[in-house]
């Protein structure tokens, strides 16, 4: 193929795209895929403040 040809092509899909593009209306995520996601936030929020529990007696070395 010619490279005039191929860039010619390229610039007419890329157009195409543009414009499939320009007309998507993205889709607001339902009620529960979002609270879905608000539980999962929550609970790594959770996990990361949790002070580590120390041992109830440190090991001493003689």
């Amino acid at each position: 193929m010619h490279s005039d040809i191929h860039l010619l092509l390229h610039t007419y899909r890329s157009a195409e795209l543009r414009h499939e593009a320009a007309e998507f209306i993205p889709v607001r995520p339902g009620l529960r895929h979002r609270m879905g996601w608000t539980l999962v936030e929550l609970g790594l929020r959770l996990a990361q403040s949790r002070p580590h529990p120390q041992p109830a007696r440190a090991a001493r070395t003689a």
